[in-house]
């Protein structure tokens, strides 16, 4: 186990032995001499552990970094720089390419590390790939992703979640768990008359918890692209572009409708208060939908949100149809549609955004969301393992025989929580039909 991933553990039941005491004095208990000793004892070994733990993670930041990059090409010298396919340490950056070459070179070692790593050395792969691969740990029935890797995989899913793209803030989840506190009411500054008494005032206060929730995503991938063994960028992009759909569309499916039940974190339509959920116009003329829209803004507006990263989440079909609107001198109702931009907020488009909610099955949502209040709480312990032999199911539901099909499926597994620091950060419109018929 690598240095890192030890003081993670030995803090992470220190702080369960500490939370345990808290809850205890939560509880109504009261502490004996004892109990109290060893809760300031544990508070005192988180902090040293802690601050041994950043010196850890910055010393491997810096090894990965610090390595001589490689600038002849696995094809020899006639072929490209390994600096540019992301591999070294050139200016060019394709996202995910290096995590992509990592997870070709694991694979064809069959989850050997050492193996992989020698390999990554004789093909020339980058520096930094031969020194993940040289520190890269076991995990549950997989491979542990070095923390710089597994930054690599959350930069490829920023273009391909639309709710990264939007701007979500990304944080850490310190032992899988994280508490950000929010104000529910302010303070109230009122005018007074002369001997008269100032009213008392005081601002309430609440907690958006984050805990981590186990995503995973089995991607099928040729072996042909994976015994590519030289350092090629469109190998290398086909690759992290199936790691990385698969799991940007699972973020945004739970993200934006999971109800948070169970093992699943809870997204947009859970989160918005109820004052915020507005049925849409069952006569959709253009002026009721224009004012239809503008109250999902209202609400936000109302709420004293800063509007800067607002911005709208719809079906492509909802947009479609928006952008067919002609006013009564036949001209475009919203024609910055063209430039994906809806009232003068940009405009996220997701198919993981059902149209087939509702009695009939022909319903959709909208989403008017100040971003920069959404918060992902991610965990970069990724882990990745592989298999030639085992079955999958396709999208049509049809079992399929990876080693029949000549793939290897690469099981992705991350741990991360979706939530707002203010809940009235989002509206949400309702039994949207608008283009149903398209």
């Amino acid at each position: 186990m690598s240095k890192v991933l030890q003081l993670r553990s030995e803090r992470a039941e220190l702080n369960t032995k500490l939370q345990a005491l808290a809850k205890l004095e939560a509880e109504g208990t009261n502490l004996s001499a004892e109990q109290l000793q060893e809760f300031t004892s544990l508070e005192s070994q988180i902090a040293d552990i802690s601050a041994k733990l950043t010196r850890a993670e910055s010393a491997e930041k810096s090894a990965a970094m610090s390595a001589v990059p490689v600038t002849e090409g696995a094809q020899g010298i006639q072929g490209p720089p390994a600096s540019r396919m992301g591999g070294g340490d050139g200016k060019e950056h394709i996202p995910g390419a290096k995590m992509a070459q990592m997870v070709r070179l694991l694979a064809a070692a069959q989850g050997n590390q050492q193996a992989a790593a020698q390999m990554a050395k004789d093909g020339n792969f980058g520096s930094d790939v031969q020194m993940a691969l040289s520190t890269v740990t076991p995990g549950a029935g997989g491979v542990l992703v070095p923390t710089n890797m597994a930054a690599d995989v959350i930069e490829s899913l920023r273009p391909t979640s639309v709710l990264r793209k939007m701007g979500v803030t990304s944080l850490p989840l310190n032992n899988g768990n994280l508490t950000m506190p929010r104000i529910t009411g302010n303070t109230v500054v009122t005018y007074i008359g002369t001997e008269q008494d100032i009213p008392l005032t005081g601002m309430t206060f609440g907690d958006t918890k984050l805990s981590a929730k186990k995503a995973a995503a089995l991607v099928p991938v040729s072996n042909d692209l994976l015994r590519m063994s030289g350092v090629n960028p469109r190998v290398d992009s086909l690759v992290a572009n199936d790691l990385t759909v698969s799991m940007g569309l699972s973020e945004d499916l739970h993200f934006i409708r999971a109800d948070g039940t169970g093992v699943l974190p809870k997204g947009l339509r859970h989160w918005a208060i109820a004052q915020h959920v507005l049925p849409a116009p069952a006569n959709p003329d253009l002026a009721a939908i224009d004012l239809f829209l503008g109250g999902l803004m209202l609400r936000i507006e109302t709420a004293n949100v800063m509007m800067t990263s607002c911005g709208w989440l719809m079906h492509p079909r909802t947009l479609r149809w928006l952008q067919s609107l002609r006013d009564g001198n036949g001209n475009k109702a919203y024609p910055e549609i063209d430039q994906n931009m809806l009232k003068g907020y940009p405009v996220g488009l997701s198919n993981q955004i059902p149209v087939n909610l509702g009695d009939l099955g022909d319903e959709s949502e909208i989403y008017f969301v100040n971003f920069a209040d959404m918060m992902i709480g991610e965990d970069m312990d990724l882990v990745i393992d592989f298999s030639k032999e085992a079955a999958y199911k396709d999208g049509a539901g049809n079992m399929v025989s990876a080693f029949q099909r000549d793939q290897t499926l690469v099981r992705v597994i991350a741990k991360h929580d979706f939530g707002p620091r203010h809940v009235e950060c989002i509206a949400v419109g309702v039994g949207v039909k608008w283009g149903a018929g398209m």
